[in-house]
């Protein structure tokens, strides 16, 4: 065979070896997207850098948006796992796969110079809908409450919707007062809260660092009073998958829901429950 035929035969497979790998990054990795929930948000990233650890082969990126944007871009496919920090509506879980892998106190925050230490839950809600506008009002000093409180969408705000504001007696909902500091995030609500001594907002309870989390109807959000019931304000924090999972997708929320990964949740202050809620097969 003539030799420069032979030589570009390998030459031409070079080329296209070369250009697969620089396609494909070089690193035959699997890719995973987890997109959805700024209140799972942090637990996945510890459970992805983890998983990652044990499997280089993997590679997972997770990013924020809001529970609703992870609801939409695990069904529209441009997510592999959606996360959600409420429960999904019929209408939004058809067709996906739901885990729960664990339960999350959504924390009521104040800073940590206001004195009062805990609200009854018709306190909160009347503070949130604007009924109760001053500190004094509820045993504090005599000043403006301005509360903070997440975006539309947000997961967080729709679970303080449903418990704590409830609907009106012909069945409507309780609106948000009006003059509401809107933030997009979990970080966001907290650093308002902690900049000013007269904010209040609610936010997860694994995220509380920098404001104090009050009582309610004098029960301390702990992973005790989550798991037990007895703290009410309370949500799931979910992983979503079109249809049913396969390969690496499956392998990585079958370790979430194991050992290893429940240890990681419970490490990150949520109540792991590592736990199928629905199926669509």
């Amino acid at each position: 065979m003539d030799m420069k035929y032979i030589i570009g035969i390998i030459v031409a497979i070079i080329v296209i070896v070369g250009a697969y790998l620089v396609l494909s990054g070089g690193s035959g990795q699997e890719k995973i997207t987890i997109v959805g929930s700024t209140s799972v948000q942090p637990v996945a990233e510890k459970l992805a850098t983890e998983y990652m650890k044990k499997n280089p082969n993997v590679k997972i990126t997770v990013q924020g948006g809001g529970s609703s944007v992870g609801i939409k871009s695990v069904e529209d496919g441009t997510a592999s796992i959606g996360t959600s920090s409420k429960s999904l509506k019929a209408n939004e879980s058809q067709g996906l796969t739901q885990w729960e892998i664990g339960k999350d106190g959504i924390a009521i925050i104040v800073n940590k110079n206001n004195a009062i230490n805990g609200l009854t839950l018709e306190q909160v809600k009347g503070i949130l809908s604007g009924n109760i506008t001053n500190w004094k009002e509820v045993g504090g000093s005599d000043a403006k409450i301005n509360v903070v409180v997440r975006e539309e969408g947000s997961g967080t705000r729709d679970a303080v919707q449903e418990i704590v504001l409830g609907k009106t007696a012909n069945g409507t909902k309780v609106a948000f007062v009006k003059e509401a500091i809107v933030q997009s995030s979990t970080e966001a609500v907290q650093q308002a809260v902690a900049q000013d001594p007269n904010a209040i907002g609610f936010i997860s309870f694994a995220a509380v660092k920098d404001t104090k989390a009050l009582q309610i109807n004098n029960v301390a959000p702990t992973e005790a009073t989550i798991l037990d019931g007895t703290y009410k304000i309370q949500r799931p924090f979910l992983f979503l998958v079109k249809g049913d999972p396969k390969g690496a997708i499956k392998a990585f929320i079958d370790w979430v829901n194991g050992p290893e990964g429940q240890a990681i949740i419970k490490s990150d202050k949520v109540v792991p429950t590592g736990k199928q809620v629905n199926s669509t097969s």
